[in-house]
Parts: structure tokens; C-alpha cells; sequence
């Protein structure tokens, strides 16, 4: 990692994304962080600066991922503004999407396995934690407008597994988001639908990151429709294993 930001630094990058598992390594490595990054605690979008403001070719984290995420829901339609949210799960993507929800007013509430772990990210913003039980999902989902999975439930190649608890009903209104993109399909999302509820998963929050990366780095705006048949094309050429 360390030899990868050396490499950054040089005149070829005009800055790089950053995934799983680096998204918090990668933060001592560079030379600053957006008040976004550190409020969250990731960075997944590096951004060569050599303004006055800065000294020649800092490298600044950027999360692009909270951004990403709101944008998305609106591509879907969904308002959260006001309204009850609720987070499956706490890790690092759970992070993010608080910082979305807060940022547009949205009443957050998280289900997690480590109450622990969901009581920190109350650092970010105000939540309310709920056990990962029947009653827990019963309780929090109440009266949602979203449903968000942040875990990697569902994901290739454990396709059978579901961020919702088998037997627990869905709200009648809810939209329900899967930040899982691989299988196009998650279980999470076809329990969804078969409850008569909008659901959908996270590729084009994958995307729109990714594009707003492209923005950082070119001041151009990104070609999101490539971009999309692009993922859709590498997603539809995956095996279920998770290899190409």
C-alpha cells in the first residue's frame, strides 16, 4: 500500500479510488482528508492537489461513497428527507450511508449484530440501535421509507443468504436498497419485490461514486451511461464464484 501511494504521487495520476480492505489503511499514507472523509472515517477517492492552498502534489482522501449513495436514491426516486431510515448493519459501508442519511435530515436508526460497534457511529450522528432480532426488525422498521443493507450478506458466491430475517414481514411502504451488486439479483432484493415493495441494488451507487471520482480527478463530467453498460457487462460476463 505504501509503495502504491509513492506511486500516486508521481506525475502519471492525477489521483486513484480506493476499496476494500484500504479504505482506512490508506488514511495515514496521505496528507489530508475532506471534512466528509474524516467524518466517516474512509477514503475511497484519492485527489492530486497542487494549489496554493496546498503544497505541490498533496494527496487529499476524498469519500465519494455518501455522495454516491444519496444520488443514486435519487436516480431511484426515493426521499428520505425527514423521514425514518433504517441501516442493516454497522461496519465500514454502514458509515457512509449514516453520513448520506444525516446529510439530508433522514431519522436514522441501525440494526446490528454489535451493539458496540452500531453505538460508535453515533460519533457521526444521531441513531437509534436496535438488536439484530425479530422484534428488533419489527421495531425499527416501523414506518421506514428505506431499508438499506450495508452488510456483505447476500454477496457472491453466498448467494443464498439474506440481510432480512426469514418469517419477518416487510413494511408496507419501505424502498428497500442492497448495496450488494453481485448477483444482479440479490435474495434481499427478490424477497423485496415478492413483498410488493421497490427494491434495488447497489450498482449504481458503485457507479455514481465512481463518476463523482471522475469529476475530482478531471473536472469533466463522467460518462455515466459507459460507465454503467460497462459494470453491467463485466457483471454479466462474473461467474457465480465471483471470477471472471
Amino acid at each position: 500500500l505504501t509503495e502504491a501511494v509513492a506511486r500516486i504521487r508521481g506525475d502519471d495520476y492525477a489521483g486513484a479510488n480506493v476499496t476494500v480492505p484500504h479504505k482506512e489503511a490508506i488514511i495515514p499514507l496521505i496528507d489530508g482528508l475532506t471534512p466528509v472523509a474524516e467524518a466517516i472515517g474512509a477514503v475511497n477517492a484519492i485527489v492530486k492537489r497542487g494549489e496554493a492552498i496546498y503544497a505541490s502534489s498533496r494527496l487529499i482522501g476524498h469519500n465519494t461513497d455518501a455522495a454516491g449513495l444519496l444520488a443514486d436514491l435519487q436516480s431511484c426516486e426515493v426521499s428520505i428527507s425527514n423521514r425514518p431510515v433504517v441501516i442493516l448493519g454497522a461496519g465500514g459501508a454502514a458509515r457512509a450511508a449514516v453520513a448520506a442519511c444525516a446529510g439530508v435530515g433522514a431519522e436514522i436508526r441501525v440494526i446490528s449484530r454489535r451493539r458496540e460497534q452500531a453505538e460508535s457511529l453515533q460519533r457521526i450522528a444521531p441513531i437509534e440501535v436496535f438488536d439484530w432480532t425479530p422484534l428488533g426488525f419489527l421495531q425499527a422498521c416501523d414506518d421506514c421509507a428505506l431499508i438499506l443493507n450495508t452488510t456483505p450478506l447476500g454477496m457472491t458466491p453466498n448467494t443464498e443468504t439474506s440481510a432480512w430475517l426469514d418469517g419477518t414481514p416487510f413494511p408496507p411502504e419501505a424502498f428497500v436498497y442492497d448495496l450488494v451488486y453481485h448477483p444482479a439479483e440479490t435474495r434481499f432484493v427478490r424477497q423485496a419485490r415478492a413483498a410488493g415493495l421497490r427494491a434495488s441494488t447497489g450498482l449504481g451507487m458503485l457507479i455514481e461514486q465512481g463518476a463523482l471520482s471522475f469529476e475530482l480527478w478531471t473536472g469533466k463530467s463522467a460518462p455515466r451511461s459507459i460507465m454503467r453498460a460497462a459494470a453491467e457487462h463485466r457483471l454479466a460476463h462474473t461467474r457465480q464464484d465471483g471470477t471472471a
